[in-house]
């Protein structure tokens, strides 16, 4: 039989795609991401979009569930904060056809703000919880968790993690369960959530639960491993494979898929059958404090700690104490901190701001995050997705009442603008907020590898799609200045920023500027070079925080395998020693 060497997203597509799964939507975030890139390939079969946010994304599969046909949706982990409202109620209001919502969380924070473990959403919202351990079982597990979906009336959450996501191994590929669409008809006691209905809806979501433990004891997702009886592992998800390896040859396992509601009864069969039992899991003490409490004694975070990702080196030295040898390198590495590309669009933004020293500046989740680190420093929050104008509306307000006369900007993109930036847009207007709104435009969803989003004018399958101005949204909130500007002309950028400061009406500023790694656009690519006789080796170009800036012989110099000719740096440059030169590449 075929082989095929997949990721754990890959293979989640994959499975969604087996399993006759009809409706996908979702918003990109690492390292969920790939779970949709992948789903176009299967378009003749099925429908997938990119959604606004995790929220709409989170109802649009739920609704589709409703019409009578198995959907995804899938989000970072930090997406489930954003997509919780419907979850939690979709829980009581339950299903028509199966309904999946994947949530991707990210150990040791990788590209994430927050380390938080979302087993614990399975157990607030009462909804099954199903976590697969490599790529094969993201496509088994995937198929299973639409019966239990449609067995137990209920969304599942299926959880993965960065090294699950990203991981490849070998699969085999199956065919395609053509799920028959249910006839949708009128419940309102169902799925109208009016506290009278939730009220009767809530006894039921519990007896579903009762069974669903009943069932999670004899399900095929939870099986044991018996080898010996000296020590057992309970364990599940990557963990699984970690403490494979860690743990000696004559031990036995108890390996979890079903982790919500835990087959207690499973559990207490297979530490009856070991003398010392351990719970291995990554993050948090999810099974091991419900293990505990039921009385069954065992082992876990006393040892194993609750943050950053596991890995069989880290296990071993935390359980054995077992320290991994390092070699040192004749040579150490050079410490590279992430930075704006060169000819990223945001760097003449964050320049410009930079030189103003009585600014706040609110900043959001994205590629421009990097304008608060040096030697740009031109950010003074950033805390989740849409708080660019949220927050720096609380903080104007907070100047206000104490006196403080600073200026405050609220900063964020294109992407996000679409996905909760709009509300914060008009909170600052309703409001009467001392905020200046801007938002970086860069025609697509960057840091997440340039997913397509309602301002780029294509949907995911590829379509030609209307592209929604920013500046007809924040026109017809009220904002009559909305000022629209190249950001890589710094002095256009800086007079955008005086004007928007003068201005005696509500004004807004669009930074607008494709992403130089747009494929479908072409660009007009060059490079700068710098006149060693004319440079004074003032370092102002090193300012702009560009990597294709460097110094060399305390002259600036340019590497031009990185620099594309955006001239930022040129126009930083006070005594010309910095020109651009044509190159087609």
């Amino acid at each position: 039989m075929t082989k095929h060497l997949l990721s754990g997203n890959e293979a989640i597509a994959r499975g969604a795609y087996e399993a006759g799964v009809k409706v996908c939507s979702a918003y990109p975030g690492t390292p969920s991401t790939e779970i949709f890139e992948s789903l176009p390939q299967y378009k003749d079969a099925l429908y997938c979009e990119w959604a606004p946010n995790e929220k709409v994304a989170t109802e649009v599969a739920y609704g589709a569930a409703i019409g009578g046909v198995r959907s995804l949706c899938a989000m970072k982990h930090v997406g489930l904060n954003v997509a919780a409202d419907p979850l939690f109620t979709a829980a009581y209001n339950g299903i028509n056809r199966g309904f999946v919502i994947v949530t991707a969380d990210d150990p040791s924070m990788h590209s994430s703000q927050n380390e938080q473990d979302n087993r614990y959403y399975a157990r607030a919202a009462k909804v099954a919880l199903v976590e697969p351990s490599d790529s094969q079982e993201c496509i088994d597990f995937m198929k299973e968790a639409y019966r239990i979906s449609e067995q137990f009336d209920m969304p599942v959450l299926f959880r993965t993690t960065t090294r699950i996501s990203n991981s490849k191994s070998l699969v085999t590929f199956g065919e395609r369960e053509e799920a028959e669409p249910y006839v949708y008809q009128r419940d309102a006691k169902k799925y109208v959530c009016a506290p009278a209905n939730a009220y009767r809806n809530h006894p039921k979501v519990e007896k579903n639960l009762a069974d669903l433990e009943e069932y999670s004891n004899r399900s095929p997702l939870n099986r044991m491993e018996l080898k010996g009886t000296k020590t057992g592992v309970i364990t599940a998800s990557i963990a699984y494979q970690y403490a494979k390896d860690v743990f000696p040859e004559d031990t036995s396992f108890l390996k979890l898929g079903l982790t919500n509601p835990l087959p207690m009864d499973l559990i207490r069969e297979f530490a009856s059958k070991v003398e010392k039992l351990y719970v291995i899991e990554e993050l948090e003490g999810f099974m091991e404090e419900q293990i505990k409490a039921a009385g069954i004694d065992c082992i876990g975070k006393a040892l194993v700690s609750n943050m950053y990702e596991l890995n069989p080196q880290r296990l071993r030295e935390m359980l054995f104490g077992e320290k991994p040898v390092v070699k040192e390198l004749p040579v150490k590495a050079v410490s590279r901190p992430p930075a704006l590309c060169p000819g990223c669009p945001h760097r003449g933004f964050f320049y410009t701001m930079s030189k103003g020293k009585d600014f706040v500046i609110a900043g959001d989740i994205g590629c421009y995050t990097l304008g608060a680190s040096a030697p740009l420093t031109a950010m003074d929050t950033c805390i989740c997705m849409g708080g660019g104008f949220s927050l720096a509306m609380g903080m104007s307000k907070a100047f206000e009442a104490s006196g403080q006369k600073k200026k405050v900007f609220g900063v964020l993109g294109d992407s996000t603008f679409f996905h909760s930036g709009m509300t914060g847009a008009a909170e600052i207007l309703y409001n009467k907020g001392s905020v200046i709104p801007v938002v970086l435009d860069n025609h697509i969803t960057g840091m997440t590898g340039h997913q397509d989003n309602p301002g780029s004018g294509y949907t995911l399958q590829g379509d030609m799609a209307t592209a929604i101005k920013i500046e007809d949204v924040l026109r017809a909130y009220g904002y009559q200045n909305i000022i629209i500007v190249d950001p890589q002309d710094l002095t256009a950028m800086q007079k955008a920023v005086d004007d928007a400061l003068a201005s005696e009406v509500p004004a807004a500023i669009i930074t607008r500027r494709p992403c130089l790694l747009i494929k479908r656009m072409k660009h007009d690519i060059g490079k700068c070079v710098v006149d060693t006789s004319k440079c004074i080796g003032c370092r102002k170009c090193l300012q702009v925080g560009c990597p294709a800036v460097m110094v060399k012989d305390r002259k600036s110099c340019i590497d031009p395998t990185q620099c594309v000719g955006c001239t930022v740096c040129a126009q930083v440059c006070p005594v010309g020693a910095i020109s651009r030169k044509e190159d087609v590449r």
